[in-house]
């Protein structure tokens, strides 16, 4: 399609026109405030986002208990790959920011240990540091090929070995995922997942050396106030003019060219940016389309999750950033010393810390709601972060249900997103985002930020070569 020039501001809302075509933007999340930011930015007015909740952020948003403790909605930390969101962090936040070094750990054996895992088995007990060993030995054997692996499961084996599947890699990523990972395909991972180096872990082993230093977020920012939510709420006056809240979406008319609101209202969409599931947006449309397209849709798979957030009235008892539990004493696959990011986020950081427990749930993997709070705390006694007594000095505890948590890289995913995301493209619907590309290795905050912003410059400058992000590339 052609470039979408810039219009004046004065150009009569909801008016199409081939110079100045409505855009509509379903979603307010990272991905829907940044491109009605840049839309705003390169003097763009006639557009509309429209969000279903009171709330901007999505799943970047923050919820403050009744008790006055906040909790993000699943533990993120702000690092960039790009310079735009580096300019735009400083832009909105300025000096309101805690700069921390990631502490992040692991709880294996009774017991932590520096993540990652594999170049720190040294502290696990000796049988076991034996078998993580030999079975990445064998595992070594063959030159790395990536090629050769089917999934993710034979990727664990074929990379890391027996052991070290055995003991942290299939029952945490089963954990988090909420599907085996023999479901999964291997070309997600990118920097998601550290690879092993055998000399490297035999030296740690040997020599008794640690090793924590490995990761994309060594350091990492996160907002003074308000939890991660905060930084995307000062994003909300710069699109306030065009954002509709409370104004959930039904679905498409594809034929029409129509989004359909929740109480029967129809909004016009020359151009359409869509962030919702994208299994959800295909399913629900209506109009001409192809019966495979909505077959193949069908076909992703995602997980959900429970953030159960717990309050005490203690001060916090250690530094630890987040740490990893793959074993089966405890529901929860990560939990967030979240005070320790900002004194902010609970009443009183010299009297108060808060940890933010995150368990996710699937259709092979279900989980009792009405119990995962009491079962999230006993797990919690049970890895030793809390002690029993502890119990008497919990004041908040507060659950947040996401049905939509992590896009599945299963095995048909990327076939099918071949399939459906051109087949939109050709009825000027653009699906981007976490949910909406369906690509979990560009879903960080500042990959969902990139692509809203490279899909604007794409559509109002016409720089197609440069959406980078969406196509799981450095882009922005």
């Amino acid at each position: 399609m052609q470039p979408v020039r810039s219009q004046p501001r004065s150009a009569p809302d909801g008016a199409p026109s081939s110079a100045s075509p409505r855009i509509v933007i379903i979603g307010a999340g990272p991905t829907g405030l940044a491109a009605g930011y840049r839309l705003r930015e390169l003097g763009y007015d006639n557009w509309v986002m429209l969000e279903a909740r009171d709330k901007v952020g999505g799943l970047a948003s923050s919820e403050k208990s009744a008790n006055g403790f906040t909790y993000d909605i699943g533990g993120h930390v702000l690092f960039s790959h790009y310079e735009y969101f580096d300019r735009l962090f400083d832009k909105l936040l300025g000096d309101e920011y805690q700069l921390l070094l990631r502490e992040s750990w692991v709880w294996m054996c009774d017991r932590f240990l520096p993540y990652p895992f594999q170049n720190n088995i040294k502290y696990l007990p000796k049988e076991v540091v034996l078998e993580c060993l030999l079975g990445l030995v064998e595992a070594q054997k063959q030159p790395l090929d990536v090629s050769r692996f089917r999934n993710f499961e034979e990727l664990i084996h074929g990379v890391f070995g027996a052991g070290i599947a055995k003991y942290f890699m299939m029952p945490y990523n089963f954990k988090v995922w909420a599907h085996p990972p023999k479901m999964m395909n291997k070309e997600w991972i990118g920097e998601r997942v550290s690879v092993v180096d055998i000399k490297r872990v035999l030296g740690n082993v040997v020599l008794d050396r640690d090793d924590a230093g490995w990761g994309p977020n060594s350091t990492f920012k996160y907002p003074l106030h308000g939890g991660t939510g905060g930084l995307f709420e000062r994003m909300q006056p710069y699109v306030a003019d065009n954002l509709r809240l409370n104004t959930p979406v039904s679905h498409v008319d594809v034929d029409a060219k129509e989004v359909v609101l929740a109480d029967g209202s129809r909004e016009r969409s020359d151009i359409l940016m869509n962030t919702m599931p994208l299994d959800v947006l295909v399913k629900g449309m209506t109009g001409d389309g192809p019966e495979g397209i909505r077959c193949e849709a069908s076909r992703l798979r995602h997980s959900g999750g429970y953030i159960v957030g717990i309050g005490l009235k203690q001060p916090s008892p250690s530094k630890k950033c987040w740490m990893y539990f793959p074993e089966s004493n405890a529901p929860f696959y990560r939990v967030t010393y979240l005070s320790n990011y900002s004194p902010e986020v609970v009443p009183d950081a010299r009297t108060h810390y808060s940890l933010l427990a995150e368990v996710s749930h699937s259709e092979f993997k279900p989980v009792d709601r009405r119990k995962v709070v009491e079962d999230t705390i006993q797990g919690m006694v049970n890895v030793k972060l809390l002690r029993k007594e502890d119990r008497a000095d919990i004041v908040d505890a507060h659950l947040i249900e996401r049905d939509y948590t992590y896009p599945t890289p299963s095995l048909e995913r990327d076939g099918a997103l071949h399939a459906v995301l051109p087949w939109l493209e050709t009825k000027d619907i653009y699906s981007r985002g976490r949910f909406g590309a369906w690509r979990y290795e560009v879903g960080n905050m500042d990959h969902s930020v990139a692509q809203g912003v490279e899909w604007v410059n794409r559509i109002l400058q016409d720089d197609v070569a440069n959406e980078l992000t969406y196509l799981a590339k450095r882009g922005c």
